[in-house]
C-alpha cells in the first residue's frame, strides 16, 4: 500500500499516474476524486487507486473494501489521512509539498516491510 499525502495541487494524482505507467498501464488514468476508486485489474498485481478527499469520516471508507485489494493486489491511496487510525501500519507514505511552486518536495516514511524496496535504487 502506498499512501500519497500532501495539500491540494501538490501532484498526488500525477504521481499515481506515473506509478501506474511504470507498472505498464497504457490507458487513461482518470482522477478518482469523484468515483473514489479506480480499478486497474489488468495489471499484475491488480491496483486500486483511491482518492479519499471527499470523505468526512473514516467509516465512510468501509464500503470501499480497500482491505480486499491488499490480499492479491496493491493500493494507491490519496488523502490517506481521511482513514484516521484505520490506515495500514505497513504502508509506504509519500508526502508531496510545494503546491503552486515550480518545484515539489517528496519526503517518505518507509516501515520495515519496505526496507528492501525503498528508497528505489
Amino acid at each position: 500500500m502506498i499512501a500519497l499525502s500532501g495539500d491540494l495541487g501538490t501532484g498526488k494524482t500525477t504521481l499515481a499516474r506515473a506509478i501506474l505507467e511504470g507498472l505498464r498501464h497504457t490507458g487513461e488514468v482518470p482522477s478518482p476524486t469523484f468515483t473514489l476508486v479506480q480499478y486497474y485489474d489488468a495489471l499484475d498485481p491488480p491496483i486500486a487507486h483511491a482518492d479519499l478527499y471527499r470523505l468526512d469520516t473514516p467509516a465512510e471508507a468501509e464500503p470501499l473494501a480497500l482491505d480486499d485489494w491488499l490480499v492479491e493486489g496493491a493500493l494507491l491511496v490519496e488523502w490517506p489521512e481521511r482513514l484516521g487510525r484505520n490506515l495500514w501500519p505497513e504502508a509506504l507514505w509519500l508526502r508531496l509539498d510545494g503546491a503552486g511552486t515550480p518545484s515539489r518536495r517528496l519526503t517518505w516514511r518507509a516501515p520495515p516491510a519496505w526496507e528492501s524496496r525503498w528508497p528505489p535504487r
